[in-house]
This record gives C-alpha cells, structure tokens and sequence, in this order.
C-alpha cells in the first residue's frame, strides 16, 4: 500500500548547524508512525517542515501522492494534512463548540461573516459536534474554552484537527503536560483514530509511544539512527544508546 506521506533526504541548517540532515521516513495508510530524540534532536523542526511551516533547504516531501515541498501550510491543509502543537493553540475566549466549527468553517468554505456565530450554522455545528463527540468533550460544548482542564484543551485541539477530516495527522507532542489517567485516555482515543486518520506522533512518553505506535524512528542530531516495530527499537543498541538508555 502506497505511503500517505513521503519525506525523502529532507535537509535544513541554520549556520553551519544542520537541524534535519538527509531524513527519510513514510506513513502509511492506517499507521501510527512515532519519531522520538533526545532534547535537540530536530523534531519539532521536522514538523514544521513536514506541515508547511518551515522551508526545507533540500529534500523532498509528498502528500496523498502529490508533491508539497514547495507548499505553505495553508495549502498543505486544504490538502489534508493536520497538525496539533506542543502548546495548544484554542481560542480561549470561544467556547468549545466555536473552536471546532471554526475548524469546519475554514475548510468547507463556509462564509466568514462573523466568527462568534459559526457555531450557530447548522452543518458546521453537527461536524463539530462529532468531532467533540469522538473525543469525549461533547458535553462541554458551550462553555468557554478556557475554563478547560489541560486535558480537555488537548482533547480540544485534536477535535479541531478531526473536525477538518485530515488524510493524516501530524501531532507534536499531544501528551505535553497530561497526568498518567489523561494520557492514557488520549492513547486510547488515537488508536481509534490512526485507521481514519494516520498517525506520525513526536512524543517524549515512552508508555504512549510503544503502547500506540505501529513504527518508530528514532532522531538524533537530525538525523534517523534507527527505524522498526516497538519491541525492535527497544532492543537496538544505536537507540538504547542514543535515547531509550534504561527507559528500554
């Protein structure tokens, strides 16, 4: 089965510093593919560059068969691809439901007369509401995002994406800042995602990594030392040695 997402020899230097150095990776349809590293090792400057924010100076990166190496993230979206982000990005000031029908609004097309009432659409509000229902926050619907546990926001911001039916799914890391119960209930709720929507997970949770990832690679110094199952990372001695350690 062809790769949902193709990132080939993806190079990017600041100075004489190389942040991504000749990475090459693929997600599959219905995959969970994790990328972990030690503080440093360029994760979160792939992302940015597999979602459209970042411009790679070399390399090459396709989504759903198309090339998008030269796309902004605006375009990369509109094609499908999502992404959440290490802080999460709501808008505290509308309430859940606002959020998320926002996210429909901006990738229907629907008109953007007035923000505060996107909600109030009817075909936007029903998308939105199963995506709060997939996630578990539907009955949190109208209250303001802010008064959210941190939890819910990250739950929240993973409705936002959903709620834009994205090809795949970019999440950087989703379990930031969640106690052990949150986390796992967050894993759980991805595992019934990555059939609809694959996966390609930053996570420094090495519970939520090995317990949901299908693949992991793991990053270092820019570059990917090793690539395999869960249970085949844990016994590599290049990722032991360069993150797992005792973790393993």
């Amino acid at each position: 089965m062809s790769a949902v997402l193709d990132v080939t020899n993806l190079r990017k230097s600041f100075g004489a510093l190389a942040v991504t150095d000749g990475v090459s990776l693929d997600l599959h349809p219905g995959e969970c593919h994790a990328i972990i590293g030690p503080n440093g090792a360029g994760k979160t400057t792939l992302i940015h560059q597999l979602s459209g924010t970042l411009s790679p100076d070399a390399g090459m990166i396709r989504f759903a068969g198309e090339d998008v190496t030269a796309m902004g993230a605006d375009h990369r979206a509109r094609r499908g691809l999502g992404r959440t982000f290490q802080i999460t990005s709501i808008i505290p000031g509308f309430s859940v439901l606002e959020n998320v029908a926002l996210s429909v609004q901006a990738m229907s097309g629907s008109s953007y007369r007035f923000f505060g009432r996107a909600a109030r659409e009817r075909g936007l509000n029903e998308r939105a509401m199963t995506a709060l229902d997939l996630l578990g926050i539907a009955d949190r619907a109208e209250r303001p995002a802010a008064d959210l546990s941190h939890g819910e926001k990250r739950a929240l911001e993973l409705a936002v994406a959903i709620a834009a039916e994205p090809k795949a799914l970019l999440l950087d890391e989703p379990m930031a800042g969640m106690g052990r119960d949150e986390s796992a209930a967050l894993v759980e709720t991805l595992k019934g995602l990555k059939p609809q929507h694959p996966l390609l997970l930053i996570e420094h949770d090495m519970d939520a990594v090995f317990a949901l990832a299908d693949r992991v690679s793991v990053l270092v110094y820019g570059q990917i030392v090793a690539t395999g199952t869960p249970d085949e990372i844990r016994q590599n001695p290049q990722a032991r040695a360069a993150y797992l350690g005792e973790e393993a």
